[in-house]
């Protein structure tokens, strides 16, 4: 039986062409550290990182002089970047606002601050994910330090009007956190224009590169802020004790995962070389292929679509309630009988599935990606379409 991966969004299936070469490569030919060696092996190390944070600046700065390849920090993903940012911004007393739609990597490190005296507030979105920037400022208190949304939500794929909201921010003196897990890669993001102050990503999904690779892209404004979460050798004034207080080694503490930086590397190299809005109109056609085929069992009642049923202001994402099945053994029976992996549940997101009113069954959510085809597509819903209509 053919395997159809369906599962983008949880993490990208094939990487980018030369990603697991590049990833070989450094582990044969390399495998040095950084900031550890006066050698020619670490020095090449170096040049690997160096040259992926310019990479990544480019690719969310464009060519903005405020932000250069020192404020790009290397983590193991986005969820340990945003605990970065979140843990070591906030004090007792602050106040945060962040979307209903939201993923625990943001409300789960908020639930454990709520406990040490700050406060969160959830800005409410309709039932198809969308917000409104206006719920955003009606709910901004003189306390209100940062606001903390995703750009695009993993379970139903809706955009969140982050340029709006950078704006309303920066107006109000407020830090703008962006977390782009489901858009690094896919939609443009340029911190200067959309006045983002922290950017999180994870390299391992629209990014296309390996998991455990991941980060953050940070201004000076803030970065003097944030009180690094982890401690110890950077390599680099070893001489004292103190944490660096320079960018990137504040917050890079220990060894950083080489060779997977190095896939990095050959992934975001790809993902630049490809036609501008490639990759997003290429999930928007495969999503509006599969989105128009969903509408007659949704007619018929015999599934739901979850969240928008068009492809303005979305990504490939699309979660579907069968009607007459439950939604873990549909998503089995995709699988076992058809090869089609998908991802059934509440995606770490109660939230968002309590906005969308699929809270507490969930959905079987299908996330398309650069290399899915529109053959795989139709196959996805030949199996859906049968399934559906034996059920009821």
């Amino acid at each position: 039986m053919q395997k159809i991966y369906l599962d983008q969004a949880s993490t990208s299936f094939p990487k980018a062409p030369g990603t697991a070469d590049a990833v070989y490569r450094y582990m044969t030919e390399c495998g040095c550290n950084t900031g550890r060696g006066g050698y020619a092996g670490a020095y090449l190390a170096e040049e690997v990182v160096y040259d992926t944070r310019v990479l990544l600046r480019r690719l969310f700065c464009g060519d903005e002089p405020e932000i250069s390849p020192k404020n790009v920090v290397f983590t193991r993903n986005i969820t340990e970047s945003l605990n970065v940012l979140m843990k070591g911004l906030l004090r007792p007393g602050d106040h945060v606002l962040v979307s209903s739609m939201e993923h625990n990597a943001v409300m789960r490190p908020l639930v454990q601050l709520e406990k040490q005296g700050i406060r969160f507030t959830r800005i409410p979105c309709a039932a198809d994910g969308t917000m409104d920037p206006a719920d955003a400022e009606s709910r901004m208190e003189s306390s209100t330090k940062a606001l903390v949304m995703l750009h695009a939500s993993n379970v139903c794929g809706t955009v969140l009007p982050a340029a709006e909201i950078g704006a309303l921010c920066r107006r109000r003196g407020i830090f703008f956190i962006l977390d782009t897990a489901q858009t690094a890669g896919v939609l443009p993001v340029n911190m200067k224009e959309m006045n983002i102050d922290a950017l999180a990503f994870t390299g391992h999904k629209g990014l296309l590169g390996p998991q455990g690779t991941g980060g953050f892209l940070i201004r000076d404004g803030l970065a003097g802020d944030v009180e690094p979460l982890i401690a110890g050798g950077t390599g680099s004034i070893s001489h004292t004790e103190d944490i660096p207080d320079f960018l990137p080694d504040r917050f890079e503490a220990g060894t950083l995962n080489l060779p997977g930086i190095a896939g990095l590397q050959a992934s975001v190299s790809w993902l630049m070389e490809q036609p501008e809005g490639y990759v997003l109109a290429h999930e928007l056609q495969l999503t509006e292929r599969f989105l128009r085929s969903m509408e007659p069992l949704e007619e018929e009642g015999r599934l739901r679509i979850i969240g928008r049923h068009d492809t303005c202001q979305r990504v490939g994402v699309v979660s579907v309630l069968p009607l007459h099945l439950d939604p873990a053994e549909f998503a089995f029976r995709l699988d076992e009988e058809y090869g089609i992996a998908t991802r059934v549940g509440l995606h770490c997101a109660p939230s968002a599935h309590r906005t969308l009113g699929t809270w507490p069954t969930g959905t079987v959510r299908f996330s398309f990606g650069a290399f899915n085809t529109a053959v795989e597509i139709d196959e996805a819903v030949q199996a859906v379409t049968v399934l559906c209509r034996a059920e009821k």
